[in-house]
């Protein structure tokens, strides 16, 4: 049986620091990846996504638990993973003095591949990821979305085994990011792994063969989008804008998940026009919509992703 891409038992990670209480922002988290899966990593700021990316890609030291690359021991041979691994970090910035096709290529060279590969790879990525336009131009005169771009193509020009996306397509427009799921659905079929975090649900469900719910620096639950949306009990969601006195009552029609003052009524369609009648009696305003992932989020977490109290 073939290596796990990515593999990780009983992840911990205890900051501390003198005067102050320690901070656990891992606290035992496992997971595993197949060579060639799309995974998400979900959770509100805070949650420990970025840290254990960052354990992940040796670019932090746990303070305890095992993590293999494709077999290799990282936390204790760091210098056997890393050429399987290339990584978009969280507010990451390309250099700025050099253009997009100069950033691209030189990090290939430094990688170790050879001119002719280098080049050809470096126009390819740019026109994929619509900028040849700009490919020589300082990265110092791109817009943020830009120079967000530059970076995913950065890494994806490497094809490497294993990519960590860190928030990949944080500030681009809604074109962009779709430019950029497309990029990543191409470099999986070629067989790269890739672990993405990202606040948009919609990019999760888009990229993910499974996702990891992460809160508090601990996994709550792992499936399939699919699978996570048919375990909240119902297909429709009605939400009622500052429901929440009602909530008792509007357990009794389905699942029900709270985001600050709104409640949200998970059920099937026969049940539909009872709860919206109610919320006609009771002069709310509602919505509704399909069961969305963050339906699910929500139920798992108690809270919805943006939640930062």
């Amino acid at each position: 049986m073939a290596e796990d891409a990515l593999w990780a038992r009983d992840v911990q990670k205890r900051y501390e620091r003198r005067g102050t209480q320690p901070v656990d922002a891992l606290r035992g988290v496992s997971l595993s990846i197949r060579p060639g899966e799309r995974v998400g990593l979900l959770g509100r700021n805070g949650a420990g996504k970025t840290t254990f990316l960052r354990i992940a890609s040796t670019l932090l030291w746990p303070t305890s638990g095992e993590v293999r690359v494709f077999g290799h021991d990282i936390v204790n041979h760091p210098e056997e993973g890393r050429p399987l691994i290339a990584v978009v970090p969280q507010d990451g910035k390309p250099f700025m003095h050099l253009t997009p096709y100069e950033q691209v290529y030189t990090y290939l060279r430094t990688r170790g591949f050879d001119r002719a590969t280098s080049k050809q790879r470096t126009t390819e990525v740019l026109g994929q990821m619509g900028l040849t336009e700009v490919a020589d131009r300082l990265n110092l005169a791109l817009s943020g979305g830009l120079r967000q771009r530059v970076m995913v193509a950065t890494v994806i020009a490497t094809e490497a085994p294993l990519l960590f996306l860190d928030e990949p397509t944080i500030g681009m427009d809604p074109f962009a990011r779709r430019e950029v799921w497309e990029c990543l659905r191409r470099l999986s079929k070629k067989g790269s792994t890739l672990l993405l975090t990202t606040h948009y649900l919609d990019e999760a469900e888009q990229l993910s063969d499974r996702l990891y719910i992460i809160d508090r620096g601990r996994v709550l639950v792992e499936g399939s989008p699919e699978g996570l949306k048919a375990q909240i009990g119902g297909t429709i969601r009605v939400s009622l804008k500052g429901g929440m006195r009602l909530k008792e009552t509007l357990a009794t029609f389905g699942t029900v998940a709270t985001d600050g003052l709104d409640v949200h009524v998970i059920l099937g369609p026969d049940r539909v026009e009872e709860v919206l009648q109610l919320a006609l009696r009771e002069k709310l305003s509602a919505t509704v919509g399909p069961v969305s992932l963050e339906e699910a989020f929500l139920r798992v977490v108690g809270r919805s992703i943006d939640d930062e109290s």
